[in-house]
C-alpha cells in the first residue's frame, strides 16, 4: 500500500532541487523512501556498471550484497525488463538473492536515462505480498524523477 505518496514524491523533488549529484541525491532519496513508506526492512539503490554487474549504491537498512550479477535476482530482473519488478512472495521467485533472510517481498524500478538503465531503486519488505501496483507506479516516478534530476556518468548501462 502507498502511503503518503503525493508527499513523498513532492519531497523527492525538494531533495532534488539545486543539487545535481546522483550518489548525494540518492542517498537521500533512500532515507526518504525507507522512513516514509510503512513495513519496509531496506530501501536503497544499486548502479548498473559497463560489465553488466549491479553494485551496491546508497541505502538504508541492514548491510547488502555489493555485487549481482547480470540478469541474477529481482534487481537483475528489473534491469532486463527496463520495467519495474514486483514479488509477493522472494521465496517463490526463482534465483531470488537472499541479502537478509527476513526479507519476504520486493520491488525494484530501474533509473532509465534516455534508453540506457543507470541503476535501480531496490525496496524490501518483511512482509509478505507489501507491494502494490501504486507502489510501482509511484516509485517509478520518483526514478524518472532521479533520471532527470541527476548528472549521470555517460550511459554505461543496458
Amino acid at each position: 500500500m502507498v502511503e503518503m505518496d503525493g508527499d513523498l514524491l513532492e519531497q523527492v523533488h525538494g531533495l532534488l532541487a539545486g543539487e545535481r549529484d546522483a550518489i548525494a541525491n540518492c542517498a537521500n532519496v533512500a532515507a526518504l523512501l525507507f522512513h516514509g513508506m510503512e513495513r519496509l526492512n531496506w530501501a536503497g539503490f544499486y548502479f548498473l556498471r559497463p560489465d553488466g554487474w549491479l553494485v551496491l549504491g546508497p541505502f538504508q537498512g541492514k548491510p547488502a550484497c555489493v555485487r549481482i550479477g547480470p540478469g541474477q535476482g529481482v534487481c537483475g530482473a528489473a534491469v532486463l525488463a527496463r520495467a519495474p519488478v514486483r514479488v509477493a512472495d522472494v521465496h517463490d521467485f526463482p534465483g531470488h538473492i537472499a541479502c537478509d533472510v527476513a526479507s519476504r517481498s520486493e520491488l525494484v524500478v530501474p533509473i532509465l536515462v534516455g534508453e540506457h538503465v543507470v541503476g535501480v531503486i531496490d525496496l524490501d519488505s518483511p512482509e509478505p505480498g507489501r507491494f502494490e501496483a501504486a507502489d510501482g507506479t509511484l516509485v517509478a516516478r520518483v526514478a524518472a524523477a532521479l533520471a532527470a534530476g541527476c548528472d549521470w556518468d555517460a550511459p554505461r548501462g543496458a
